[in-house]
């Protein structure tokens, strides 16, 4: 069925307009709540938050369906997605809620669940809750003396720091080091920086002052700049940028150049490949990763598994073929063998290590390889299918066939925003360039003609 209210990862949009309503929050979480639960017992969920402004409304909203549905609501407070679905295995809740728009702006807000088994749900569980908002689900509803109770949980910042921290070996002291944490003013604001400091660190935290506004604005892992200039205002050894809800990571070595995700799967990659802790022969990308990254594994007899976009579909492809390494350009980074989800702590946590048993600087440690030239441009619509088009069709074919096998190309609608996204890399700078702009102007075009 076609999703009305579910994206590529979970529900999102402008606070106060459809979707993100309260009305639809509190069906949301009656139709969550009515779904998962299984038994007799005392039904329990996790809500955690970010920093926005907008999270007020719709946490309470929330609460409200589940209490209504007989679930009791442990609420988190602001905390880091990955955070959430570590509680939720952790509490023996039966669903856990980030309420989050991830790295967009703070007008925007969204809901991210996860089942008892700490992973996002799979789109056929997402296809019948939202069949059930579609229908009269208040005859469904908890009798008067069965209804949920909430509560505000405390102590979960501190078991969320000591799980970031027993990923590393025991002996592991993180001393001697001097970082720089971005913390996007967002749900990470307090337990990035303890985290690093209680390993030994010397921590500079920025965007650490969330106001309800300020979340991701010119900060964060989708702005790293002024995290790769304080990293040269105090003469860091590495900047670690986290995103609003903190699943995602952006590196910035000493010299303030950017290390994405493609770079740091790669160090993964081939650090646990070394010492045999990577599992399956290679890890799991989606097809928005370099082509520098796939050569990469290729000349170490690794092999790269690319899904579709979205950190959703990296996980279940590592489970369905048992690899624990996976990711996104973007910097989600899925390490199996400690969270179900994107963690940028985690994954910083590993580089950091990794640098440290080197003892060579972040410059030489984290670029593992050289990014084949990649263009990408987004263009926005205004409804239509301008894919469809015979002009637009035509440019790809002809995009196609000029890249040959030196290059791919990517074009694909974004699932959070009204955009179509046009992707191309391969060896020809000037011709990847050429292909991309071809193609965004064919669908210009036709939003023109629609118009």
């Amino acid at each position: 069925m076609s999703k009305q209210y579910f994206g590529t990862d979970g529900i999102r949009g402008r606070a106060n307009r459809f979707p993100m309503t309260a009305e639809v929050a509190m069906r949301v979480g009656m139709a969550a709540g009515l779904t998962f639960q299984n038994g007799s017992h005392r039904h329990r969920v996790v809500v955690g938050k970010d920093t926005r402004l907008s999270g007020y409304m719709i946490e309470n909203a929330m609460v409200a369906g589940f209490c209504a549905a007989g679930m009791d609501v442990f609420l988190l407070g602001p905390i880091p997605t990955p955070a959430v679905a570590m509680l939720v295995r952790s509490l023996r809740a039966d669903i856990g809620v980030m309420i989050s728009a991830s790295h967009n702006p703070f007008h925007d807000n969204g809901i991210k669940l996860f089942g008892p088994d700490g992973y996002k749900l799979s789109d056929q569980i997402e296809n019948r809750i939202e069949s059930m908002l579609h229908r009269d689900i208040e005859l469904a509803l908890a009798d008067a003396d069965s209804l949920g109770r909430a509560k505000r949980v405390d102590g979960v910042h501190d078991r969320y720091i000591e799980f970031a921290k027993r990923t590393l070996p025991r002996d592991m002291s993180l001393a001697g080091l001097r970082i720089v944490i971005d913390c996007a003013n967002g749900a990470a604001y307090k337990v990035a920086p303890a985290a690093l400091w209680e390993l030994g660190a010397e921590v500079v935290p920025i965007h650490v002052d969330p106001n309800g506004f300020n979340i991701n604005q010119d900060c964060g892992s989708t702005h790293p700049m002024s995290l790769a200039k304080k990293v040269h205002e105090v003469r860091a050894d590495i900047g670690i940028a986290l995103d609003g809800d903190a699943d995602r990571v952006v590196i910035v070595d000493e010299n303030g150049t950017i290390i994405d995700g493609d770079q740091i799967m790669a160090l993964v990659a081939q650090s646990w490949h070394e010492s045999e802790k990577l599992v399956g022969g290679g890890i799991v990308a989606t097809v928005m990763s370099n082509l520098g990254l796939e050569r990469f594994l290729r000349e170490r007899d690794l092999s790269l598994h690319r899904t579709k976009v979205g950190d959703r579909y990296v996980v279940e492809h590592m489970r369905e073929h048992g690899l624990n390494v996976g990711g996104e350009q973007s910097g989600h980074v899925i390490l199996s063998d400690f969270s179900t989800s994107g963690d940028g702590l985690v994954t910083a946590l590993q580089v950091l290590a990794h640098i440290k048993r080197l003892d060579r600087p972040a410059s030489e440690v984290c670029r593992k390889f050289e990014p084949v030239p990649q263009v990408l441009k987004n263009v926005h619509t205004s409804g239509g299918k301008p894919l469809e088009s015979a002009a637009v069709k035509a440019a790809i074919a002809d995009a196609e066939a000029r890249l040959g096998e030196s290059g791919r190309l990517v074009i694909r609608p974004s699932g959070t925003e009204p955009l179509i996204r046009v992707m191309a890399e391969g060896d020809n700078p000037d011709l990847v360039v050429a292909v991309v702009d071809n193609i965004v102007e064919a669908i210009a075009e036709t939003r023109t003609a629609a118009a």
